[in-house]
């Protein structure tokens, strides 16, 4: 039964929060990166509102649940520390597949509306504007799948080690998921859009990348299985994860100036994420 829902979470979260991002570019629910679609949601409020549920999983929930445990609270904090050092230097390494690639999807977006509207080269001036995008974009569309990838195995892992521990705190943790993959998914959508004419296969692309969620999910499933005495530690991992990603990753992309009404929108979307972990959590555990 444990294995089912992670099958089932692994490849909502995955494969999930890839059609959901190609959804929202399709009907132009995003504003643009510049922000003048005031009234739409854009890149910036989908950022804090998944900022605001990666938090809330890790503080609320995994590590509460982990504290629990028979692990004594100065193993959990180190393991903690580990975790952040860990994924810093898997960032450092270019494996952990973040909004480093959302910037190159937005730039790579803005490019090409520019082209679109018969404005290509403005920004540097340079009349072989169509060469110098496809090159680079077209070389690094395998990249951004591996990375994708790397990352997507990570998260299927984690809501593997939340649900051995509760269900409610796997429905938890796979919603986080689900909630920073989707603004992560639209800039490789972007990106593998500039890669590949057929726009249908680029979505098949990330979609299989995304995929490989489920495979982190049973890889996960079974090792936490056999080693359930250590599931504190994993599931302080999973938080030292979602930490990193909402501190040195969400939330930099995020600290811009603003006017006193888009820093409220965006708090506002910070704090809806945090609600929307909470609510669900607690119809979980009513169920």
């Amino acid at each position: 039964m444990t294995l089912i829902a992670i099958l089932l979470a692994t490849l909502a979260a995955g494969i999930g929060s890839v059609w959901l991002a190609a959804g929202l570019m399709r009907i132009g629910f995003l504003a643009s990166a510049d922000g003048e679609a005031s009234r739409r949601v854009g890149p910036q409020h989908l950022l804090s509102l998944a900022a605001g549920a990666l938090l809330a999983t890790a503080f609320m929930h995994l590590l509460p649940e982990a504290f629990e445990g028979r692990a004594g609270p100065q193993a959990l904090f180190t393991t903690l520390l580990v975790g952040l050092v860990f994924f810093f230097l898997l960032d450092k390494a270019e494996l952990w597949h973040h909004g480093h690639e959302h910037h190159h999807g937005e730039a790579a977006h803005d490019r090409h509306d520019a082209h679109d509207d018969g404005h290509a080269g403005h920004e540097h001036g340079a009349p072989d504007h169509d060469q110098r995008e496809a090159t680079p974009l077209r070389s690094g569309g395998w990249a951004v799948l591996t990375g994708d990838s790397v990352h997507c195995f990570g998260d299927g892992i984690l809501i593997a080690s939340a649900f051995v521990a509760d269900l409610r705190l796997g429905l938890v943790a796979s919603l986080a998921v689900l909630a920073h993959e989707v603004p992560h998914h639209i800039g490789d959508l972007a990106v593998m859009r500039m890669t590949s004419i057929n726009r249908r296969a680029a979505l098949v692309k990330v979609s299989l990348a995304g995929a490989v969620t489920a495979l982190g999910g049973v890889t996960g499933w079974w090792l936490v299985d056999r080693l359930h005495e250590y599931l504190p530690y994993f599931l302080v991992v999973a938080s030292s994860s979602f930490i990193y990603v909402a501190l040195a990753d969400l939330i930099p992309q995020l600290q811009r100036r603003l006017s006193a009404v888009q820093t409220g929108v965006q708090i506002f979307w910070l704090l809806a994420g945090i609600a929307l972990v909470t609510v669900v959590s607690s119809l979980a555990h009513v169920h």
